[in-house]
């Protein structure tokens, strides 16, 4: 084992992060209450207010999605649970509000999911040059914005688009030629189109909700060199922005090693941004159809399984001084009384009983461990006691990491 001593004793204090923020994406929260749906405390407690009950027990922001207009998308992929209208979430978002938690705003700038895959533009921009893209693109994002400030429900951050690694506004479903030539992003005329989109949306953000941060969401972990170059040319195309957003599932993307890399890969590259995991989620019981990755001998497909997935990435990103926010993926969906479609197998609810998954609190429990508050100095009380980055004490035999005593932050090899 070897130590290395970051002298830090000049500074009367230091803050080592921003408030740590988790949650999840819990968009189809108001389909599932108005469907009946009942959701228990891990020992079978009925909780009246998913919430409330989740904001008492730590989590501190939640994301909710957003479509233009869903109902006029036809396509074969239609999907019922891409329902959120503006008009479908300002209830929620005023619940996330008056509970105390931050709110993620998450623009699809579509009528339907858009993901790295799909990126179509709505039906109501559908004729417009790339021009008048831009404008709708400012309006909307403006409008939008100014309408959930009046109704008391600012957003503290706002993703401009959705999992975009490969562009946005590509043409309409069914246009396969319109859609190849706006999403070739080995093209620099098609990079330009998508960094004047981006600038149009943050422009609009930043006037509406100037305290809000703007996040550019990503999901290319499994490539961190694709990753730096696709933020390098945030940065050279001058897109205003400051968290990357990141999506790692990972059946989908890799180990925790994979995500290790690209976070570091991003924290040399644009050392100034903060990450945050946007999305996340492990299964419970059964493998999550389309996986590529078999972790189920390191990370069981059971209750216990998922909390394991779920601690050691807490413990990775605990790491990081750069990542401050970690939001699971649908972690209300609930079969246990509801007729909705679709089958879903990584919420934090047992689908079959209604009860919190041990990972619920997990999940819960990171917002509180938000880092060393204050380090301790030579001659505190607690000079000679050693911490983790997240505030806990910590005895020896110390594994890798970095840790804090009197006043020193310490790096174990």
């Amino acid at each position: 084992m070897r130590i290395i001593s970051l002298c830090l004793l000049l500074l009367p204090a230091l803050w080592l992060r921003a408030e740590r923020l988790s949650g999840g994406d819990i968009s189809l929260l108001p389909d599932y209450e108005k469907a009946g749906a009942v959701y228990k405390t891990s020992s079978g407690e009925v909780i009246p207010d998913l919430i409330a009950y989740s904001a008492e027990q730590g989590m501190n922001a939640m994301r909710v999605r957003l479509f233009l207009d869903p109902a006029a998308y036809h396509g074969a992929d239609a999907d019922p649970n891409a329902c959120q209208t503006l008009e479908y979430i300002l209830p929620l978002c005023r619940r996330i509000k008056d509970s105390g938690m931050q709110l993620l705003l998450d623009f699809h700038y579509s009528d339907t999911w858009a993901d790295p895959a799909k990126q179509y533009t709505p039906a109501a921009w559908a004729s417009m040059s790339d021009e008048q893209l831009e404008t709708a693109l400012y309006e909307y994002t403006l409008t939008t914005l100014l309408s959930l400030k009046e109704n008391g429900v600012e957003p503290d951050l706002i993703q401009t688009g959705n999992e975009i690694s490969y562009g946005m506004l590509w043409g309409p479903e069914g246009t396969a030629d319109a859609a190849k030539k706006k999403c070739f992003m080995g093209s620099d005329e098609n990079w330009q189109r998508f960094g004047r989109l981006l600038r149009s949306a943050g422009r609009a953000c930043r006037e509406a909700c100037p305290q809000a941060r703007i996040v550019i969401h990503t999901e290319r972990v499994a490539e961190p060199a694709v990753l730096r170059y696709f933020y390098d040319r945030m940065e050279s195309m001058e897109v205003d922005y400051d968290v990357i957003g990141l999506s790692y599932y990972p059946y989908f993307h890799g180990d925790l090693a994979t995500l290790e890399k690209a976070l570091t890969t991003l924290e040399s590259s644009q050392p100034g941004k903060l990450v945050m995991v946007v999305e996340t989620g492990y299964s419970y019981k059964w493998e999550v159809p389309g996986s590529i990755y078999d972790f189920s001998r390191q990370w069981p497909l059971s209750a216990v399984g998922q909390n394991k997935f779920l601690t050691e990435l807490e413990q990775l990103l605990s790491a990081h001084d750069s990542v401050q926010g970690l939001f699971w993926w649908w972690p209300e969906y609930n079969a246990f009384s509801t007729s909705l479609s679709g089958w879903y197998n990584a919420p934090l609810f047992d689908s079959l009983t209604g009860q919190a998954t041990p990972a619920f609190l997990t999940l819960a429990s990171w917002s509180r461990t938000a880092g060393v508050e204050r380090l301790p100095m030579v001659g505190d009380k607690a000079g000679d006691i050693w911490f983790d980055l997240t505030g806990r004490q910590v005895s020896a035999p110390l594994p890798r990491g970095i840790y804090v005593r009197r006043g020193e932050k310490i790096i174990v090899r």
